[in-house]
């Protein structure tokens, strides 16, 4: 097992913080490193937390992450923030809320750029989530962007996925509607202390209610107030009956099949689209077919079909 592999596997957050950053940049070791610790990964359990900017998804994880490491679980935190169109820059911030475990060794914490990525979570993600399991992690908390409807990627990382509201965020069915009422196992109304809390939770609980009657897991709507830690205990109990209810019933491992099936074929696109591009700018004549879509004498499907058919990809990858 290379070095950096037995380190992570001993649970030195150096190293762990090393792999990730190979991972991020696409570095060959990376793909190493994963196969090795493929062993020792699928013991953690994830909890994504998604939802509109302001409904205080940091300060929640914090509470979790209190709450799990007084019953002696290691957790892993991944929050993610939005990179620049422009600059792909990111602003990976500190995370002021959850400063208080910084310190504590059985907490690791990590911001992460969604570096272009659209659905509230980076591919990348998928395999960092595995780096903090084969590092002992118990518990895996991933915070998305906050960019609002379409954070719908996260189901594609957490076992149970928590959609967290707050009174402001107006019309519950404008805010479900666009995905993430199908997505949430469990609902958080947080800042419940607010004006319009109960009527939030009342209207939420309403929307779950039509349901299709053959749902076997109904999902539960939380009051929390995460700044003064009231309803965390009780959204910590929401997330392990979710769990149990997912074991027992197979579902747990149903999806996390679909989940590696799904990375397995957008890994496969994104290598495959990255040496098509190569291709294209090593090669003047199939440059000249994107010129002309650029100068506008070419239609773009036409021209797709045209490149797809100079292409014959053999077994070895060896035309790309």
């Amino acid at each position: 097992m290379h070095p950096l592999a037995e380190q992570i596997h001993r649970g030195n957050k150096r190293a762990l913080s090393r792999a990730i950053s190979l991972l991020e940049r696409d570095n060959p070791l990376a793909a190493q490193i994963m196969a090795q610790l493929h062993p020792h990964t699928g013991n953690g359990y994830t909890v994504g937390i998604t939802g509109p900017p302001g409904a205080g998804k940091s300060t929640l994880i914090a509470r979790l992450t209190q709450k799990y490491r007084g019953h002696g679980c290691s957790v892993g935190i991944l929050a993610v923030d939005p990179s620049s169109p422009y600059s792909g820059g990111a602003l990976l911030g500190d995370r002021i809320r959850m400063e208080g475990h910084y310190l504590d060794a059985g907490v690791f914490i990590r911001s992460m750029s969604t570096r272009g990525a659209h659905g509230g979570v980076p591919r990348m993600v998928k395999g960092v989530v595995r780096l903090l399991e084969a590092s002992g992690k118990d518990v895996a908390l991933v915070e998305t962007v906050g960019v609002g409807q379409t954070e719908l990627d996260v189901m594609g990382v957490a076992d149970t996925v928590v959609v967290a509201l707050v009174p402001e965020a107006g019309d519950a069915v404008q805010t479900l509607k666009a995905g993430l009422m199908e997505i949430a196992d469990v609902f958080v109304v947080n800042k419940a202390d607010r004006p319009g809390a109960q009527q939030m939770t009342a209207n939420v609980r309403s929307l779950l209610s039509m349901s299709p009657t053959d749902v076997v897991w109904k999902t539960p709507v939380i009051e929390t107030q995460a700044v003064n830690g009231v309803g965390i205990e009780e959204l910590a109990d929401a997330i392990e009956e979710h769990r149990n209810f997912l074991s027992e019933s197979g579902a747990l491992e149903e999806r996390r099949r679909k989940r590696r099936s799904a990375e397995l074929s957008e890994m496969l696109r994104d290598r495959l689209v990255r040496r098509i591009e190569r291709q294209i700018a090593r090669s003047p004549a199939l440059q000249s077919l994107v010129d002309r879509v650029e100068g506008g004498d070419m239609e773009p499907h036409a021209a797709v079909l045209e490149l797809l058919g100079k292409f014959a990809v053999g077994t070895d990858g060896a035309d790309f």
